[in-house]
């Protein structure tokens, strides 16, 4: 994989990165907008998550318990708040990995560890979609050496019937990242390459995500980019959601569309079939329910059969 390459998948994933809405499917309004070149799958790539240089490290404490309510950190913990989403896939990005165990454990905002109980130290499983997603703080940093290590978060990755791939994961801008042994490797087993994830803050909470590739045999599903060459959704506002929201998509081959919403627990919150559309770019806008509950929910593009894209919805 080239670096051109892995620098185009991350612009990508940058720019596809939206957080914004909770809803549920209204009588949709659907029309052509202009249409503009489709993104070329070719150009992108499915980066395999790889080891980090330092392993587990010296602070791993087995037998976490789960998180609970999706809090790694509870709300009294002092730091800025982080949530952190994405999806499991096998190595080609073409089966998403669902009830993939994440252990996942860092440091307090002050760089310290909790090595006698279970602050800041929990798993969660990824639902039957693939996706995952916690909210924890933004880790402290410490001295390692004479140097202090980036801030990062430790996982303990487990597909079904799978190894246990062991990582951490780091946060663009973080100026120690070019001085870490391990976070500025950028070729080989332990290129972190595609561990260094951007994090926005919208609404006073910062939101990253991170998109797993790991070893394992799941089912056919969406792939962060392969099946891009068919169909993408571009947009969705206004973020934070009001009383209505606008999604906008292409659809880049003559197919039977639908837009799926689910929630965090996989759960099938609408179906929006769209029927047979040509290759344009389509806006379809919704009204959000008022029942509908706080939390985190994803919208997926159907393009025949395969889902090719998806967006992170927050209430």
């Amino acid at each position: 994989m080239s670096e051109n390459d892995n620098k185009g998948r991350r612009e990508f994933l940058k720019k596809a990165s939206f957080a914004a809405l909770s809803a549920s499917f209204f009588p949709s309004i659907l029309k052509p907008a202009s249409p503009d070149s489709p993104v070329s799958a070719e150009a992108l790539a499915c980066d395999k998550t790889t080891l980090d240089y330092y392993g587990q490290g010296p602070f791993y404490t087995a037998n976490a318990p789960a998180i609970q309510g999706g809090l790694l950190a509870p709300l009294t913990e002092t730091g800025s708040r982080v949530l952190i989403t994405g999806r499991i896939f096998n190595l080609d990005c073409t089966q998403i990995l669902p009830n993939t165990v994440l252990d996942i454990w860092h440091a307090n905002n002050s760089g310290a560890y909790d090595n006698t109980g279970f602050s800041l130290r929990g798993k969660t499983v990824a639902n039957s979609q693939g996706f995952y997603t916690f909210e924890t703080i933004l880790p402290g940093k410490y001295l390692n050496g004479s140097q202090y290590r980036p801030s990062h978060i430790h996982f303990k990755i487990t597909p079904p019937g799978s190894p246990t791939l062991t990582t951490q994961l780091y946060f663009q801008g973080d100026i120690d990242i070019p001085i870490d042994a391990a976070a500025s490797i950028t070729s080989g087993i332990y290129d972190a390459t595609a561990r260094i994830i951007p994090l926005t803050l919208i609404s006073g909470k910062y939101e990253g995500t991170w998109d797993i590739v790991v070893s394992g045999t799941g089912i056919t599903g969406l792939s962060p980019e392969i099946h891009l060459e068919r169909g993408m959704i571009y947009e969705c506002f206004p973020n934070p959601v009001t009383d209505e929201v606008n999604i906008r998509f292409g659809v880049f081959q003559a197919s039977e569309v639908t837009l799926y919403v689910f929630g965090s627990d996989g759960k099938t919150i609408a179906e929006m079939k769209q029927g047979k559309l040509s290759p344009e770019k389509y806006e379809v806008k919704w009204r959000p329910a008022s029942g509908l509950s706080s939390g985190i929910y994803f919208i997926v593009l159907q393009i025949n059969d395969l889902q090719v894209h998806y967006v992170k919805l927050l209430k």
